[in-house]
C-alpha cells in the first residue's frame, strides 16, 4: 500500500524526522489559510499516487496565499496525465507546504533486498534525480548499508556510507540521526520501503526530507487502523483502487490481454504463455480459492473496466475452486455486461466437465492447455 506524500510526512515527522511545515488541503480557501501561516510563499503538490505529476501541471511554487488558493481551486477535481499515468488520475487533496532554501540534495531509502535476505540503505550525494538513471550511469555513487539483523544498524557502518556516497560533510551527523530514525519508521510501521527523494541540506545547515514515499506492508494494515481506513485510496492506477475496494487481488499491466486466473503461479505461467504467443497481458488477476459465481462476475467485470482489453483469458485449474461455478460467473457476466469481446476459457480439475458444458451453452472459446489458449487469444486480437 503506497501512502500519499502528505500521509509519508505525517508518519516521518511521528518519528523524529524533519519535514518541511505544512497541511493538506481539498479546497482554495483551506490552502490560503495554510499558505498564510507559512507566510505565502510555498509549493502546492497534488496529492496523487502518480509519477511525473510535476510535468503534468500538478506542482506549482507561488509567492502568495491568494496564488496558493487560486491554484488550488484549479487543481481540485482536475485529471492529470503523465507518461507513466496516461489514463490519469483526479486531484482530490494537494499539500500546501513551506518552501526551503536548498543547497544540496541527498538521496536516502531503505528497503528489503531478497537477494541478501536484509534490509538495505542506499545513499547518493545525487538527490533530486531518478535513482534508475543513477544506477545505470554512475553505479559507485550509490552506496549500499546491509542491515545485520542481528546487531542491527551501528553508527561507525553509517558514517562509512555516508563517506562512500560523498554526502557533504557537514550534513553527516544529521544524516545519520535521520538514518536511524527512518529505520524505526521502517520497522514499528511494517513498511516495505521508505525513500526520500530529495533529503534536503538546506543554507541554514538543516537538513530535512523534502520529499518522501512509503510503501506499507498490506498484510499488516490490522496493525495500522490509521491507514487500513485508506487502503482502497492507495492504488496508482483508478483499476487497482476499485479492485482494492472489492477485495480482488489486480495489477494492472499494459497489455491488451485480459487474464483471470486462480492461483499466483497459475496467473504468472499464464502471462508467460501470453507472451510467448506474441501479446502482452493487460492485468494480473487471481480470483483466490474457492471462489463462487457472483465473485468470478466481479473479476470479468473489473477486467473488462480497461479499455486497452481486446480479448479474455480465463485459465482455472479446479482444487478448491469448482469450475462450474467460474463457468456460472462467466456466463451472468457475459450477459449482465453484454460483453462483445472474444473471451478463450481453460477449464481443468474439479467438475471441468460440467463447467465445459456450461461454457459450450454461452458459445465461449475453449481451449485444452494454457498453450492453447494464448494461441487462440493471439489469433483473434492479431
Amino acid at each position: 500500500m503506497k501512502l500519499h506524500e502528505y500521509q509519508s510526512r505525517e508518519l516521518l515527522e511521528r518519528f523524529g524526522v524533519p519535514v518541511p511545515g505544512g497541511d493538506v488541503a481539498d479546497n482554495g480557501q483551506e490552502a490560503k489559510s495554510i499558505a498564510e501561516r507559512f507566510g505565502g510563499a510555498v509549493v502546492v503538490k497534488a496529492q496523487v499516487l502518480m509519477g511525473g505529476r510535476g510535468k503534468a501541471g500538478g506542482v506549482k511554487l507561488v509567492s502568495s496565499a491568494e496564488e496558493a488558493g487560486v491554484f488550488t481551486q484549479e487543481l481540485i477535481g482536475k485529471t492529470l496525465k503523465s507518461i507513466q499515468n496516461p489514463q490519469g488520475m483526479v486531484v482530490e487533496r494537494v499539500l500546501v507546504a513551506e518552501r526551503i532554501d536548498i543547497e544540496s540534495e541527498f538521496y536516502v531509502a531503505v528497503l528489503l533486498d531478497r537477494s541478501e535476505q536484509k534490509d538495505v540503505f542506499m545513499i547518493s550525494a545525487r538527490g533530486g534525480m531518478d535513482i534508475e538513471e543513477v544506477a545505470a550511469e554512475s553505479p559507485e555513487a550509490i552506496a549500499k548499508l546491509h542491515v545485520d539483523p542481528k546487531w542491527g544498524l551501528c553508527d561507525y557502518e553509517i558514517r562509512a556510507a555516508l563517506v562512500q556516497a560523498n554526502i557533504d560533510s557537514r550534513a553527516r551527523g544529521q544524516m545519520l540521526q535521520i538514518i536511524h530514525k527512518l529505520y524505526r519508521a521502517y520497522r514499528e510501521s511494517d513498511a516495505t520501503m521508505i525513500e526520500i527523494n530529495p533529503c534536503a541540506l538546506t543554507t541554514d545547515g538543516k537538513v530535512v526530507a523534502a520529499d518522501a514515499k512509503i510503501a506499507l506492508d498490506e498484510n499488516a494494515l490490522f496493525r495500522h487502523s490509521e491507514y487500513a481506513a485508506v487502503a482502497d485510496d492507495s492504488a496508482e492506477d483508478p483499476l487497482e483502487a476499485e479492485a482494492a475496494r472489492r477485495g480482488i487481488a489486480y495489477v494492472k499491466l499494459d497489455g491488451d490481454v485480459g487474464v483471470i486466473g486462480n492461483g499466483a503461479g497459475l496467473v504468472m505461467l499464464t502471462l508467460d504463455e501470453v507472451a510467448r504467443a506474441g501479446r502482452k497481458a493487460a492485468n494480473f488477476l487471481d480470483v483466490g480459492g474457492g471462489a463462487q459465481a457472483d465473485r468470478v462476475r466481479d473479476c470479468v467485470e473489473l477486467v473488462l473496466m480497461d479499455k486497452s482489453v481486446k480479448a479474455l483469458l480465463i485459465n482455472i485449474f479446479g482444487g478448491i475452486t469448482r469450475g462450474d461455478e467460474v463457468a456460472k460467473g462467466v456466463v451472468e457476466a457475459i450477459h449482465q455486461l453484454g460483453v462483445k469481446l472474444p473471451i478463450v476459457v481453460r477449464v481443468e480439475g474439479t467438475n471441468a466437465e460440467q463447467a465445459k458444458a456450461i461454457l459450450a451453452e454461452a458459445n465461449l472459446i475453449p481451449a485444452g492447455s494454457v498453450q492453447e489458449a494464448a494461441s487462440k487469444v493471439a489469433e483473434l486480437i492479431a
